[in-house]
């Protein structure tokens, strides 16, 4: 546990775990029974945490089991639940719904690490996204269509073509510039999100490709932007600049570690997106879809394959961007708890 956060975090002995009996079928009554219990004390903000390594440094011990379990406590004066997702966007996804389904939850807060697309931004920087995207929801073209071509489906309204493609056949090597060249695996077109709001008419679906936090989170996070960060790992390792906390402009997530300078490339280029991770997203449409405000905090822990060819620098940088994360985190948490925004009813 890092001395940093020890004085800043109060964790009180109730505990929820859910176990597989628990998805799988109804939820017991002693169950049924704590949540009752805990939604009492409410409300509550939720931290949705990815793994371990983002996780310890907001904890006293490292002492879990393999299930999925709520933790309650405060950070200031602000009643918290703890929640880890594990790995991807289904996880995170299937969690945060969990987290809303079950507590009286007036907002969400995620944050981890993330690999860093934006040339402007360096390790242990800590990106605050004002929008995110899904970038792994394809409509894969057949070979010998193009651009002009309607998408299977795109009729129905199911797919489109206005958010864009990536053409493979861009990224051949070993060509001269007189050379033709093509790739059977043609393009692939990049589809919004269907999205059925709580408020919604059932079965009436929205789409949503960019998906904002909320605004009044946001402002609030532009406090942040002076926060003093972590930069060395020890007294010989340290980062070449000065750690800090930026807003920017977009974040994107899928369920891919990306680790391939080429693809870095493209997204910056093609959506102007910082931080890229694996979870976030999925956070954010469900805290759309339940109308449920939100902000993500991402700190920069590697280059997504941008830097050195021989290894990536999340093997050095994990925790130190782990820790600046959290620190961040906290800092946000403490300023809702004493900031004149009030939540909507």
């Amino acid at each position: 546990m890092r001395i940093v956060i020890v004085a800043s975090v109060i964790f009180h002995s109730l505990i929820l775990i859910l176990n597989a009996q628990h998805a799988n079928a109804a939820i017991s009554a002693e169950t049924r029974k704590l949540i009752h219990k805990a939604n009492r004390n409410g409300p509550y903000l939720g931290l949705v945490i990815p793994n371990f390594f983002e996780m310890n440094p907001l904890l006293n011990s490292a002492d879990y089991h393999s299930r999925r379990r709520f933790r309650f406590g405060a950070i200031g004066n602000k009643k918290v639940i703890l929640v880890m997702t594990g790995l991807g966007m289904i996880n995170a996804g299937i969690t945060t719904q969990l987290l809303l389904s079950f507590f009286h939850v007036e907002g969400v807060v995620h944050y981890g690490i993330a690999g860093n697309a934006n040339p402007s931004l360096h390790i242990g920087d800590v990106a605050i996204p004002q929008s995110w995207a899904h970038t792994a929801l394809w409509n894969w073209q057949r070979y010998g269509q193009g651009p002009e071509d309607e998408l299977a489906l795109e009729s129905n309204g199911d797919y489109t073509r206005e958010i864009g493609y990536i053409k493979i056949s861009n990224y051949t090597v070993n060509v001269t510039d007189s050379s033709t060249y093509d790739n059977l695996l043609n393009n692939i077109w990049y589809q919004p999100e269907e999205v059925f709001p709580v408020d919604g008419t059932p079965e009436d679906r929205d789409h949503a490709f960019w998906v904002p936090v909320d605004p009044q989170y946001y402002n609030i996070s532009k406090t942040l932007e002076g926060l003093e960060l972590k930069g060395c790992i020890n007294s010989t390792t340290c980062l070449t600049t000065t750690p800090k906390v930026v807003r920017v402009e977009r974040g994107t997530s899928a369920s891919i570690y990306l680790d391939n300078a080429a693809y870095r490339g493209f997204i910056y280029d093609k959506f102007s997106v910082s931080p890229v991770d694996m979870e976030s997203a999925a956070v954010a449409l469900v805290s759309l879809q339940q109308r449920v405000p939100f902000i993500i905090i991402r700190a920069l822990s590697d280059l997504a394959g941008g830097g050195s060819a021989e290894s990536n620098e999340a093997d050095i940088f994990i925790n130190l961007a782990a820790d600046n994360s959290v620190t961040a985190v906290l800092e946000f948490v403490k300023l809702l708890s004493t900031s004149s925004f009030q939540f909507p009813n």
